[in-house]
């Protein structure tokens, strides 16, 4: 049953730039991979090893974003509104002071740790290549989730929707422009896929810049940087967030180390189906980061059940939403895979696998809805906690058994996945039930 009227509007009015910002995101990564995916396996391997890669060293940063969130909305809901955007500039210190010399350090090291990756050696030099452009990026990525957690959190998700998709347009053209070189204009092929998604990510980067500065003086924008309480909060929601991202980044480096084991064919078609699967949990990850900005407010108020009504009420919204693409996944898979896989044989490959994700994604929502609503309660320690012990005691041993130890085959790799995903969804559900996440204080 569907909450009242008067809750899905707000639920909506809150999810839908963010759905719509992060469905953007992702299907321009469907939008790249169509690009490369013309260029072969071995560049789709590349850079969807790369992509991984550049996206475990971005994770510690990234974690920054349920922090402000959850303390953002917080200072909202306790009606503090001239200091919502003091935990957003200590979030932006951080994101730099943490990007520069991570970067650096992984530029450094690449060519040394990509090969580890993959034995196949012109994947491991383009990919190599295209993940130490993309690095240049890590601290924009990290100050772009800074402001992201920002916007979210005090219900200005919107101003998030038109930055990326600012940011996208930009990338689309590069991609044509660099990958492909038309009119006459040099073709840098990988790489130019990688120049593409630096120079978007940099323009977000100044883009949200300028819109704080004309919007959030009066919040405390650039103007003071959060107490040692404040801090003590914001750490505590973002320490572990960002380790649980560190390590589901460095696990889906792992399962495509153990995917390509089995072959280039099932790198390129796992590359593309964690692709489609981006695009349709997103909406549900969407639908989560309005439930933590709900969460945090009510808690913010003092009104621990009605943060705890707000989980449940997103759920309930949020799972026929997501049920529609994945019924139309499972109905036609051909027609989907076909748009960035042109080997019929990889294509085969992919076919089952991509029913399975659909036949899991409805149950699958219920977890991502309510592993956002802990971070928006601050409780991103047992967050963390059951992430990372599900992703590496449970789905990787069972992908290394499956995959390169019995040689079952790309289809028995992606249902250990959709298993591991169903049982997470349960024991969020179970501790979405319990007390213990409303009396964190951020």
């Amino acid at each position: 049953m569907l909450p009242p009227k008067d809750r899905r509007n707000r639920i909506f009015g809150l999810a839908l730039p963010i759905i719509g910002g992060m469905v953007s995101q992702n299907l321009l990564n469907l939008v790249d991979t169509g690009f490369v995916s013309r260029l072969g396996d071995e560049a789709l391997a590349a850079v969807g090893q790369g992509s991984f890669a550049n996206f475990m060293c971005v994770a510690f940063i990234t974690g920054l974003a349920p922090g402000v969130q959850a303390t953002a909305a917080r200072r909202k809901g306790e009606g503090k509104d001239d200091e919502t955007a003091v935990p957003l500039n200590g979030g932006l210190v951080l994101a730099t002071g943490l990007g520069v010399p991570l970067a650096a350090g992984v530029i450094f090291a690449a060519p040394s740790l990509f090969p580890l990756l993959t034995d196949d050696a012109q994947v491991a030099t383009l990919g190599t290549s295209y993940l130490q452009i993309r690095l240049l990026a890590v601290p924009a990525a990290g100050m772009n989730f800074a402001f992201r957690g920002y916007w979210n959190a005090v219900d200005l998700s919107r101003l998030y929707l038109r930055t990326l998709v600012v940011m996208h347009l930009v990338n689309a053209g590069l991609d044509w422009v660099l990958i492909f070189g038309p009119f006459g204009l040099p073709a840098y092929g990988v790489a130019g896929a990688a120049w593409a998604s630096l120079i978007a990510t940099w323009t977000g980067t100044l883009l949200y810049f300028f819109q704080a500065t004309a919007r959030l003086r009066p919040a405390g924008f650039l103007r003071a940087m959060p107490g040692l309480s404040t801090l003590k909060g914001m750490l505590q929601t973002s320490l572990p967030a960002a380790l649980q991202q560190f390590f589901f980044a460095t696990g889906m480096t792992v399962f495509f180390a153990m995917v390509a084991r089995l072959g280039t064919a099932e790198v390129a078609a796992s590359n593309v189906l964690v692709n489609l699967l981006l695009v349709a949990i997103l909406p549900a990850i969407g639908f989560g980061l309005a439930a933590a900005s709900l969460v945090g407010q009510a808690l913010g108020q003092k009104e621990p059940d009605r943060a705890r009504r707000w989980g449940w009420d997103v759920v309930r919204v949020a799972v026929p939403v997501v049920s529609i693409p994945a019924v139309l996944g499972f109905l036609f898979p051909d027609l989907v895979l076909g748009i960035f896989l042109h080997d019929p044989d990889t294509l085969d490959l992919a076919r089952w696998p991509l029913r399975l994700i659909c036949v899991a994604l409805p149950l699958d929502v219920v977890g991502m809805v309510l592993l956002n609503g802990l971070f928006g309660a601050g409780d991103s320690l047992r967050v963390m906690l059951v992430s990372t012990g599900m992703q590496w005691l449970v789905f990787l041993p069972a992908v290394y058994l499956v995959g390169p130890v019995l040689g079952w085959g790309l289809l028995a790799v992606w249902g250990a996945n959709a298993v591991y995903r169903l049982i997470q969804s349960g024991i969020f559900a179970a501790i979405w039930r319990s007390d213990g996440w409303t009396r964190v204080e951020v």
